[in-house]
């Protein structure tokens, strides 16, 4: 093992040349990926601040418009309630992840630390839950809402999102890697169960708090098939479904810079979140790094 590692050093110590090289044509690669990935987005925001006539007239997207029309702005907040669209994606998306979050993280404490009769008939149902698509789960779902009377209302988009599988199973796999020492220290300090939950499990429980966070509040802002189904009211439309309305309004030609610029509203807020919370998730894996 020794002399092969010392061939390898050797080999690297020869051919520097080489190495800077593979280096070079890795990041190459990387940035050429990453270049890429953003066409799409600068596409939109360059289409989003383009001139109406010049887009209708050129068969290829414009990438650098000059001058730039902000009215393309004006004007969708003129033709479209999108104030009313964006505040109904928030209040939806911040009650949603606020809670699934919570919801997931009591219970996944409770299938790992507490034990109890059916402990594994739960587990196995939370577990079957995840092999079923959500599509198919919205006819069945809609009449429950309309036997509450739910429908066309905000409890119907915000309650049926409150919970999932996979932030259980996120959370519970977290919480088996902490260490029992923690805890049984604040028990002899007096912490009953729900105080440890509070003051030891959950401010260690970052990565995944933040993982599910955003994984949720970036399902539900871009959710389109749910509200369309149970809402038919305009103060109650979420942005995705208001952004398909307008598509609609077109009679004879699209409004790509109109339609781009509801696209880039509605991607900026989920970009906002990931970049928060993935500071967070880096803090929290650190943080989490040094438990022994």
């Amino acid at each position: 093992m020794k002399k092969h590692h010392h061939q390898t050093t050797d080999q690297q110590t020869r051919n520097p040349q080489r190495g800077s090289m593979v280096q070079w044509t890795v990041g190459g690669l990387l940035v050429l990926g990453a270049l890429l990935m953003l066409l799409p987005f600068w596409t939109m925001l360059a289409t989003s601040l383009a001139d109406p006539v010049t887009i209708l007239q050129q068969s290829r997207p414009v990438l650098l418009p000059w001058p730039l029309h902000w009215e393309n702005y004006g004007r969708l907040f003129a033709q479209i309630p999108l104030a009313r669209y964006l505040l109904n994606s928030v209040l939806v998306s911040v009650l949603t992840t606020l809670v699934h979050v919570l919801l997931c993280a009591m219970a996944a404490y409770a299938l790992s630390r507490l034990r109890f009769s059916g402990q594994a008939v739960v587990q196995m149902l939370c577990l079957l839950t995840l092999m079923v698509p959500p599509q198919v789960n919205i006819v069945p779902l809609f009449f429950l809402m309309k036997t509450l009377h739910w429908v066309n209302t905000y409890w119907a988009l915000v309650v049926p999102g409150l919970f999932g599988a996979f932030g259980v199973f996120l959370f519970r796999q977290w919480f088996n890697g902490l260490p029992h020492e923690l805890e049984e220290a604040a028990r002899l300090d007096g912490c009953n169960p729900w105080q440890i939950f509070w003051r030891v499990a959950l401010p260690l429980s970052l990565p995944p708090l933040a993982t599910l966070a955003i994984f949720v509040f970036i399902g539900s802002w871009n959710s389109f098939l749910w509200p369309l189904v149970v809402t038919h009211s305009e103060t109650l439309r979420t942005l995705p479904v208001g952004i398909a309305s307008l598509k609609e309004s077109f009679r004879d030609t699209t409004d790509w810079p109109l339609l781009m610029a509801a696209s880039t509203v509605s991607v900026v807020p989920v970009m906002l979140v990931f970049a928060i919370g993935q500071r967070y998730l880096m803090d929290g894996l650190m943080a989490g790094s040094l438990k022994e």
